[in-house]
């Protein structure tokens, strides 16, 4: 479920990293069915779910975003899946906070980033944190004019974005932390469909593409389908792995700002 994160970016991102929420509340909550491809048969393997509340930070109002994807018990036989991401955005939706625990397989780590910014520049503090007692930590610092994001912050920010004036084919390129460094992601723009969920319900989706360039190559990374309405919710993912393809479907949602009016039949 990472990808979901970095989902529907609808306009470039620019170097002000302020931003007005056009898109959720509080409490808003979303569940997703997680699919993996075995052996040509497309197998349930989990449940994902995104919740938004509003908090404080360092004693200021803040919005904080949860992610939780858990593997099912059948699953935990063949590879252990348990990640859980936690970001803090400003009222303003400024990136603030971010940690991501993920217990995948045998590796178990923690990766946290700090955001802080001054005379118009962003910064980031970065650290990834293992299992094994004897491992050194890793961290890192790094600095960009533009807006550094991180995987929901992006989110949170570009759920806001219009879509309107938007091309096939247009290119969003934006800076995000990981925990350990700091990377150029590029969304591509690829038109609207219309997408069956698991509620039995079909939406009207923007789609975007989450690509890779290796050796002046497109790779296909992540394809996500949103709803072409205020909400703009992430209805379903496929991601294509190292070792297979998976899907998320939207399972359920309550609790969302606006009625979904991109849904086209139930």
């Amino acid at each position: 479920m990472v990808g979901l994160i970095c989902l529907v970016a609808s306009q470039p991102i620019q170097a002000q990293c302020t931003a007005k929420n056009e898109a959720f509340k509080s409490g808003e909550h979303v569940m997703y069915d997680l699919y993996f491809n075995w052996k040509f048969i497309w197998k349930k393997v989990g449940l994902a779910s995104l919740t938004t509340n509003a908090t404080t930070y360092h004693s200021q109002p803040a919005y904080r975003f949860n992610l939780l994807s858990v593997g099912s018990k059948q699953t935990d036989f063949f590879f252990r899946m348990r990640d859980t991401l936690t970001c803090y955005v400003s009222e303003k939706l400024e990136p603030l906070y971010f940690r991501k625990a993920a217990e995948e397989g045998k590796r178990h780590t923690v990766d946290e980033a700090w955001f802080s910014y001054s005379d118009g520049v962003s910064h980031v503090k970065q650290r990834r944190t293992w299992h094994e007692p004897l491992r050194e930590p890793q961290e890192m610092e790094y600095s960009d004019s533009r807006c550094i994001f991180d995987m929901l912050s992006i989110l949170a920010q570009a759920r806001s974005y219009d879509s309107k004036d938007y091309k096939i084919g247009e290119k969003i390129l934006f800076p995000m932390a990981t925990g350990r460094k700091v990377e150029e992601q590029t969304l591509i723009y690829r038109g609207k469909e219309n997408i069956k969920a698991n509620n039995d319900t079909t939406y009207r989706c923007l789609v975007f593409s989450f690509v890779e360039y290796k050796k002046g190559k497109e790779k296909e990374v992540i394809t996500f389908f949103v709803s072409d309405d205020k909400n703009h919710l992430p209805i379903r993912l496929d991601m294509y792995l190292n070792f297979g393809s998976a899907k998320a479907y939207l399972k359920s949602v309550r609790g969302n700002r606006y009625p979904m009016t991109s849904i086209v039949a139930k």
